[in-house]
Order: structure tokens, then C-alpha cells, then sequence
């Protein structure tokens, strides 16, 4: 790697974890700048994963008043995050560079209208709480859901707290930490799932894995301590313009060049 690449891998992976503990959304900052400087879709994906996965698990530790409440239901939801997550990643790596470089526009866009809705997502969720029963079909609707959200999340993973937010609030959680402490501790558990089974496939690039992760726990770190002072709609702005043009940039080069 050349001294330019180094700095601005690890300036992109500052920036996701900067990004991730105050709006996430990182995935669309560090994916794109791999793939800028030459890496294999496929590697650049499962080396991203591996970069910012120390800081995902460690966003953990910020909720973990919480982890009481919310332990009656990890019971429901380990088995198919870890089900899934495994499922998406293998899925991933029996992938080719050309055909994951097709579907690249279109994840990306899926979740930057994700991030863009995530607003919405929120009050929609918090609003059926209030009548929605933690008893009942709502529940395996919800494990169904979140088997498919954690598939997507070893395949991909960009956006994926923010459907899980969705789907919690229709189990009745209302308590915006408790439905965090959740959220996190399942993303989590399928980024971890994802990168064991890319770094055992030999797909991750550990030489950029490494300058990112250095980078990343910088942002993590800058970002505990700024969440509460950076207005998120700001960020979540920048993010989803960011995620438009490099979509709209893939879908040119993919189809249109």
C-alpha cells in the first residue's frame, strides 16, 4: 500500500466508527474506499467487516445497564442471528467478484434509503409499540424477520440495526435503550459470525484490515464521546448523500459504461 492509501483507509475507517456510534451507516464509507483503491468487491466487503467489527462489539459496552432487561429475549433471537449471519456470509463467499459487483449499486442503494428512512423507521416502531403484545404470532413474525435481516447482514450488512429497530418495536419494546442494547448485542453477534467464516475463507485482505481497524477505533472512541453533541440529522444528511453518488457512480459503471 502506498502512503496515500494508507491515510485515507484509515481516515474512511475513522469516519465509520466515528459514523457507527453516533448514526451508523459506516459500511457505505469504508466499502466504496476499498473498492477505489482496487480491492475485489467480495474482499472489500468481508475486509470491511472484519475492520469495524472490533468497534461494533465494543458499542456493546455503552448499553450494558440494559443487558438485564433485555436477556428474556436473546433466547428468541441468537439462534437464527447466528443461523443467519452464517448463512449470508457463506452465501458471500460463494459469490464471484463479477456478479457481487452487480448487486453493489443496488445494496448500496437499499441502504441508503434505509439510513434516509431510518427517522421514520423509529417513529413508526415507538408508535406500534404502544399497542403491540410481546405474546403470541408477533413474536416468530419477528424471529422469521430478523433470520432474513441476519442473512442480509452476513451477505452485506449496511442497514441492518435499523430494520431490526423496526421489528422490536413491533414486539411492544418502547424504551429507545433497551431496543438499542438489543439491536446491538444481535449486529453484533452477526458481524462477528460473518467475519470468522470470511477470515476461515481467506477472503480478507489483513493488510488493509489492519491500518482500518486502527482507524476505526480512533472514530469509535471520538464518537462516544461526541454523539451527544454532533446533531445526527446532520450526519445522517452527509450520509445519505455520500451513499446516493456512490450509487449512482456503480450504477453507471455496472450498466451504463
Amino acid at each position: 500500500m502506498s502512503p496515500t492509501e494508507i491515510i485515507c483507509l484509515a481516515l474512511a475507517a475513522m469516519a465509520a466508527g466515528l459514523i457507527n456510534a453516533v448514526a451508523g451507516g459506516g459500511t457505505m464509507i469504508t466499502f466504496p474506499v476499498l473498492l477505489l483503491f482496487g480491492t475485489a468487491p467480495v474482499t472489500a466487503n468481508a475486509t470491511s467487516t472484519v475492520a469495524l467489527v472490533i468497534g461494533t462489539a465494543g458499542s456493546i459496552f455503552g448499553f450494558r445497564g440494559h443487558m438485564a432487561v433485555i436477556k428474556p429475549w436473546l433466547s428468541r433471537f441468537l439462534p437464527v442471528s447466528i443461523l443467519g449471519g452464517w448463512l449470508g456470509s457463506m452465501m458471500l463467499t460463494r459469490t464471484s467478484d463479477e456478479a457481487f459487483a452487480r448487486l453493489v449499486p443496488f445494496l448500496i442503494l437499499f441502504a441508503t434509503v434505509l439510513f434516509f428512512a431510518q427517522g421514520a423507521f423509529r417513529r413508526f416502531s415507538r408508535r406500534e409499540a404502544l399497542g403491540a403484545s410481546s405474546k403470541g404470532r408477533g413474536v416468530w413474525v419477528a424471529v422469521a424477520f430478523q433470520f432474513a435481516v441476519a442473512i442480509y447482514g452476513g451477505y452485506f450488512g449496511a442497514g441492518i440495526g435499523i430494520l431490526m429497530l423496526a421489528s422490536l418495536g413491533f414486539l411492544g419494546m418502547a424504551d429507545i435503550h433497551e431496543m438499542n442494547t438489543l439491536k446491538n448485542v444481535l449486529g453484533s453477534l452477526i458481524n462477528l459470525v460473518a467475519s470468522a467464516v470470511f477470515v476461515a475463507s481467506g477472503i480478507v485482505d489483513w493488510s488493509r484490515a489492519g491500518v482500518m481497524t486502527v482507524g476505526a477505533l480512533v472514530g469509535y472512541y471520538a464518537g462516544a464521546h461526541l454523539s451527544q453533541r454532533i446533531p445526527q440529522q446532520y450526519v445522517r444528511h452527509i450520509i445519505t448523500g455520500i451513499g446516493v453518488v456512490i450509487s449512482g457512480v456503480m450504477f453507471y459503471k455496472q450498466f451504463v459504461r
